[in-house]
């Protein structure tokens, strides 16, 4: 490849002469031609010459990943990629993607998903999602979580991101597209993607917001399944951080499941919850948690889908902490097993995904230990409000000391890594 030679070029008002070289490029189907100095990079160079603006510059040494773009269709960081280095290549941004097959699925997926928040590293999260789509199409979730690393997002907790690709793999696979085949195949021969299509100005569209009307994602028992396992499984297709975990009553399984539909009774078994209105199996409630330094009051709803016959359950509950304005969406599926006449065992599986400043806390190893140990006070808050109604006694309210919780918790692990002693 010849190179641009290098020229002087003496800026106004100052003796010293500047060496520059004219740069060629094809950005986004438009040919394009800048002097810059033979040191900038080529994410400077479509900024402030291209006047490109979609690609963020964020660490600028290569680690964060905002500003990757395509470069003959391979994703490549521009803020450590020379400009000259790249002259004669094709380019792509995020302002070329409108005719990329990939990408017409990618950005309604990112929506749905509400893979992004500020917006800062989605062009940099998208060119890297294309890649995957493209050279690795049976990525299963783990792929896609180290092929991601090199991306950083401060704000989604990648849940929503990881989940976009996700979809967008599995919809190739059961309905492959031409377009998108002959992408990979030429990815597979190391030949450059077919040129996008020229810059154009497209019209901007009005914005609206859109509300399910249906409210929380609702998880549907499949067709055919039968038995209380199937009925109360929490959809093996959610994403998110899963804990599972059971405890047992001393009540035959009909009394426990008329205690378990009955929402305003549960939540004061549950330490900070409380229930503010109810309509049918649909409730609108708070729950407050604390652990460590995050503490957190979530207001939203719940719906209950509840199957009499099975003794199995899914509440399925969405909600908002109006300090850090994090999201919290979560299933909460249980299912009664009669081990006797008179005892009763609770399985329960939770799937819960947080975007927003908590979700850093979410995926923590001490945090879903905790929310095990929550699991298990909670069965024991049930056997003492149940025992209660049957005496006669008051029951009193849940209650939880999160340092006494927090101990227990560690005490656990200790004990796991001394051999169970």
């Amino acid at each position: 490849m010849n190179l641009p030679q290098p020229k002087a070029r003496t800026p106004a008002g100052g003796p010293v002469a500047e060496p520059v070289m004219r740069v060629t490029l094809a950005v986004n189907g438009r040919d394009v031609s800048h002097e810059v100095p033979p040191r900038t990079h080529l994410g400077d160079f479509l900024r402030e010459e291209v006047r490109l603006t979609g690609t963020h510059l964020g660490c600028e040494h290569g680690v964060c990943g905002a500003c990757t773009v395509l470069l003959d269709g391979q994703p490549v960081r521009s803020c450590i990629t020379f400009a000259v280095a790249c002259e004669g290549r094709e380019i792509t941004t995020v302002e070329g993607y409108d005719s990329d097959p990939v990408m017409q699925r990618l950005r309604p997926a990112f929506t749905k998903h509400h893979a992004l928040q500020c917006g800062f590293c989605t062009p940099g999260m998208l060119a890297t999602a294309r890649d995957i789509v493209l050279r690795l199409p049976q990525a299963d979730e783990a792929r896609v979580r180290v092929e991601l690393s090199g991306n950083l997002c401060r704000c989604t907790g990648y849940m929503g991101i990881v989940g976009a690709v996700l979809e967008v793999l599995d919809t190739l696979r059961r309905e492959p597209v031409d377009e998108v085949e002959a992408l990979r195949q030429a990815a597979r021969e190391g030949k450059a993607a077919p040129p996008a299509q020229p810059l154009t100005a497209p019209a901007l569209g009005r914005f609206e917001a859109a509300v399910d009307p249906a409210g929380p994602s609702r998880a549907a028992v499949p067709s055919g399944a039968d038995g209380p396992a199937a009925a109360a499984s929490v959809p093996a297709g959610g994403k998110g951080s899963r804990i599972d975990g059971q405890f047992d009553l001393p009540f035959s399984a009909r009394q426990v499941w008329e205690f378990m539909v009955d929402l305003p009774a549960v939540a004061s078994c549950l330490p900070g919850a409380s229930v503010d209105s109810q309509e049918g199996d649909r409730v609108k409630g708070r729950i407050a948690i604390r652990f460590g330094p995050m503490s957190a009051a979530f207001n939203g709803t719940a719906l209950l889908e509840r199957d009499d016959v099975a003794l199995s359950a899914v509440l399925h509950g969405t909600g908002q902490d109006s300090l850090s304005q994090s999201r919290a969406t979560g299933d909460v599926g249980y299912r009664l097993e009669s081990l006797s006449p008179e005892t009763t065992r609770v399985h329960v599986d939770l799937l819960y995904s947080l975007q927003g400043p908590l979700a850093q806390f979410s995926r923590s190893g001490l945090v879903r230990d905790f929310v095990r140990r929550m699991i298990a006070d909670f069965g024991r808050n049930v056997t003492r409000r149940m025992q209660g109604a049957e005496s006669g006694v008051p029951p009193q309210p849940a209650s939880l000391s999160p340092v006494r919780m927090l101990f227990g918790v560690l005490w656990d692990r200790i004990r796991r890594l001394l051999g169970g002693r």
